[in-house]
């Protein structure tokens, strides 16, 4: 039988590369986005369905589900990748800000995973894929509410992977970090600061040289963590992470997992120390 993936947030970057990966070997896939009006590439494929999805509009979400089973008769997996980054000042950011953080990045992939579950449980079979970051495991300055936002969604993937085990669910995640995406760009546009804040610009500006570093170094395609994607959707394990980044996000990873907490803070603070000014 064919398999048949859902993937959100199929408009660009990890997402679009994830559904031209599966199309590629021969799955149906159901490429979804929040207007699927411009998308121009993906709709020429005979085996992709691009669908109107919004993570925050629930009835968008059953109508993708039920389209897409009417088309291809079943979805085996579901892959939460739509997501955006809110970076800057926690002070500076609005009720609205923080609200739509967590509304897109977790409860989003709360809505969709809650609309698909019924199918998996009827079909006593499925898998659930979500796109976290090294965020959700390691925080950096002016992060703090996408690493909120990423930490919430790493904890609820984690308990529902022992929930839904019991069904023949999977859950899985993926880690992507230092990725050649829009990220920066979009979280650029909606950097959060406010300019009579004076206080913070010794370090804003340290952030800003620090993130600039970041950019510059070697960072993995969208196509990479595309390639991860679909070896976690096809390698039959019950492995719960994949991780994925160039080398001084790795080393970043395999810090927080063996030094001390309090260790690695003091580490970061360090690092970052060297960004302000004398």
């Amino acid at each position: 039988m064919e398999k048949c993936v859902l993937i959100t947030g199929a408009s660009s970057g990890i997402g679009r590369e994830a559904a031209k990966v599966f199309a590629a070997k021969g799955w149906k896939v159901i490429a979804s986005m929040r207007s699927p009006e411009k998308e121009e590439e993906l709709t020429k494929t005979d085996n992709i369905l691009v669908q109107k999805l919004d993570v925050e509009d629930p009835v968008s979400i059953e109508k993708t589900i039920q389209n897409g089973i009417a088309q291809f008769g079943h979805i085996d997996v579901l892959i939460n990748n739509a997501g955006y980054g809110q970076m800057g000042i926690f002070e500076a950011m609005t009720p609205r800000q923080i609200a739509r953080q967590f509304d897109v990045n977790v409860f989003g992939v709360m809505n969709t995973i809650r609309a698909i579950l019924p199918h998996f449980r009827k079909r006593k079979d499925g898998l659930i894929l979500n796109i976290s970051s090294g965020a959700g495991k390691f925080t950096l300055p002016t992060l703090s509410m996408y690493a909120a936002s990423k930490f919430a969604l790493e904890g609820f993937s984690e308990a529902l992977f022992f929930e839904l085990s019991t069904l023949n669910i999977r859950v899985k995640i993926v880690e992507p970090g230092g990725t050649e995406t829009n990220f920066s760009k979009v979280g650029s546009e909606e950097f959060a600061v406010d300019p009579a804040q004076t206080e913070y610009k010794p370090f804003l500006d340290a952030a800003g040289k620090m993130f600039q570093d970041l950019r510059d170094a070697r960072l993995v395609s969208a196509a990479d963590v595309a390639a991860v994607i679909f070896n976690a959707a096809t390698d039959g394990t019950d492995t719960l992470r994949y991780v994925i980044g160039n080398d001084d996000f790795m080393r970043r990873i395999n810090a927080r997992q063996q030094m001390t907490d309090q260790d690695y803070v003091n580490s970061i603070s360090q690092g970052f120390t060297r960004y302000l000014p004398a």
